[in-house]
């Protein structure tokens, strides 16, 4: 019987986790702090994933633009931004994207993936996965 109910719970935590999606508002936190430091909406478009920047907590960078972004972003306002464009559904990660990171001005590959419920992580990398940086954004409450 404990066996039983054991795996009960098991399948339906795992449902709940696969139920959840990467869609939404999340929290991006500042690495040394843990601060709030921007939050980032999570949306579809034609099957794809993207972000945009809608919140930057600190009220003197409201107005900060991407002035080391090249093409189409250079000087434009970092709030209201897309950062995270063209993700594909491929099993449990969205991949084949681009990630802009406008701290640097600087665009990466990119994959996604729901590792808790309201824990997402995403991968910036050049060429290959392994050469890259990790970060978590964390579900808006």
């Amino acid at each position: 019987m404990k066996k039983v109910v054991f795996t009960f719970f098991l399948f339906a935590l795992t449902v709940s986790i696969n139920a959840q999606s990467i869609f939404g508002k999340w929290e991006n936190r500042d690495e040394e702090t843990g601060k709030v430091d921007s939050v980032i909406e999570v949306y579809e478009k034609d099957g794809k994933a993207y972000a945009k920047i809608i919140e930057i907590t600190d009220q003197n960078r409201q107005d900060a633009v991407c002035d080391k972004c090249k093409g189409k972003n250079k000087d434009k306002k970092i709030l209201g931004m897309n950062i995270l464009t063209g993700l594909e559904k491929d099993g449990d990660e969205w991949s084949g994207g681009k990630i802009l990171d406008p701290k640097n001005g600087k665009k990466y590959k990119c994959y996604i993936e729901l590792v808790e419920a309201d824990k997402l992580k995403i991968r910036g990398y050049i060429g290959f996965s392994l050469l890259g940086r990790t970060a978590y954004w964390f579900r808006k409450k």
